[in-house]
């Protein structure tokens, strides 16, 4: 229990937005509310950066394993320091709680309570996740930039358990994985955008500073979530497709 009352206890444990608000006080956003109660296995969260995407997904772990006995949650990254920094808010929101759960390994990579429920940190290399099996949740940061092997062998941990995959992420260009999944994934993902101009907690005028600093590529990318082409591209994604046709036979086959 997390709870001296047992109805808000059971309250907590059927609503993550209950959890949140009540266990540990968080102020939420309204996408957050929607984040925390959706009830698809498949969330594809393009959101700005500073938009609360890390301390949505950190919530949403903790009381996966708070209340989830036997889960295996994973968080992965490009880097383990990423990896790091989104498990280290999961273990904050742990230290908050008023009734602290029972820890049996608390390290800078792993979390393991009582109930057998463990959150482990791992890096962006298609070797280290290999080894897991049966994910509860999966949760997946800075996906637009972690490598697509590594994304193909996350996916067969979700067969028999049935786990929660989520990838957020800010844009980086028209390719990857989360690029496909957002634009042609189909009907199995949740797609959830948020834009800096949707964040009360961004400022209109740090915004227009940055538009001026940064420049309207990256600006629109990093803040209005946009699929920008590459700087390095010779013809347009747009370009590239328009110009794709069934009529005309491929000169090789496989």
């Amino acid at each position: 229990m997390l709870a001296h009352d047992l109805a808000l206890d059971l309250a907590m444990a059927l609503d993550p937005q209950d959890f949140a608000t009540r266990a540990l006080s968080f102020p939420l956003d309204r996408w957050q509310t929607n984040v925390l109660r959706s009830s698809s296995p498949r969330l594809l969260l393009n959101c700005s950066r500073q938009s609360g995407k890390s301390t949505v997904a950190a919530l949403l772990a903790a009381h996966r394993a708070l209340y989830y006995p036997d889960s295996l949650i994973l968080i992965v990254s490009p880097t383990l320091r990423q990896s790091t920094e989104l498990f280290r808010k999961v273990s904050d929101f742990m230290d908050r709680l008023t009734l602290k759960p029972n820890i049996i390994e608390d390290s800078r990579l792993t979390l393991e309570l009582e109930n057998r429920s463990r959150i482990v940190s791992l890096p962006g290399n298609e070797a280290t996740v290999r080894g897991f099996s049966g994910a509860t949740l999966i949760i997946e940061d800075e996906a637009s930039r972690v490598d697509d092997l590594l994304y193909k062998a996350m996916r067969p941990m979700l067969a028999v358990s049935g786990g929660k995959l989520i990838l957020m992420s800010t844009p980086y260009g028209r390719r990857g994985h989360f690029y496909e999944e957002w634009a042609d994934g189909g009907s199995n993902w949740e797609r959830i955008e948020v834009k800096a101009t949707d964040c009360a907690r961004i400022t209109k005028s740090f915004l227009e500073e940055e538009r001026v600093v940064q420049g309207e590529r990256w600006f629109r990318q990093e803040y209005l979530c946009e699929f920008m082409d590459a700087n390095d591209q010779v013809f347009s994604y747009d370009l590239v497709m328009r110009a794709v046709t069934s009529d005309v036979k491929p000169l090789f086959l496989d």
